[in-house]
């Protein structure tokens, strides 16, 4: 019978909880200062909302700043297709990853953890079931191996496609298999003091 969520030991989601609380006190100041700037030079809505899956059929809501002028219908995953559409405070969000803060909220839901394999859109779950049905065997996280060691790399390759089809297609060629395998050996070897490294290591990549 298939697991609505992927288990997290208590000790994992004990240091999520810890970690998460502590940072939203830390960083309050930076979230109230980054809506303000997005409410005044880009306007409403501030926060992105977009579903992801924790699981092969279960969703949520994943939550981050708004980096883009809104499109009905948009889908798929940011490519060059899309970068006509960065706001002004989209681009610094973007490459200092503050855009991703407000996902503080999700590790406190229990959506995703940390550190874990990015959750992935539906539609490439669906489209990959079998690639998925293992990945997602781990919880999602705001970071992990493949956010530190193929996240440039794949931001190389999806910003020279000019299409959304063609973004589609480097993503499912390029990108899903060599995210994946990251993310299994992550599955293989996942502790608590792993967890802290790759925190650590995502931590002095940005300030890089």
């Amino acid at each position: 019978m298939e697991r609505n969520t992927a288990p997290m030991t208590p000790a994992k989601r004990l240091f999520d909880l810890v970690c998460a609380i502590l940072l939203s006190i830390l960083l309050a100041p930076v979230i109230v200062l980054v809506a303000m700037l997005i409410l005044v030079l880009d306007g409403r809505p501030i926060f992105y909302i977009s579903e992801r899956m924790r699981s092969s059929t279960q969703g949520f809501d994943l939550v981050k700043f708004r980096t883009m002028k809104p499109v009905a219908g948009d889908s798929g995953v940011s490519g060059g297709d899309k970068s006509d559409r960065i706001t002004r405070t989209g681009a610094f969000l973007r490459r200092t990853r503050l855009d991703e803060v407000p996902q503080l909220w999700n590790v406190l839901r229990g959506d995703i953890s940390f550190v874990g394999p990015r959750p992935p859109l539906r539609q490439y779950v669906d489209r990959f079931p079998d690639l998925y049905g293992r990945v997602l065997q781990s919880r999602p996280g705001i970071t992990g191996l493949a956010s530190i060691y193929f996240h440039a790399h794949e931001e190389h390759l999806l910003a020279r496609t000019s299409s959304r089809e063609e973004t589609d297609a480097v993503y499912s060629r390029a990108c899903i298999p060599r995210k994946a395998h990251l993310d299994l050996i992550y599955q293989e070897n996942r502790t608590v003091c792993m967890d802290m490294m790759v925190m650590l290591k995502t931590v002095f990549k940005r300030l890089r």
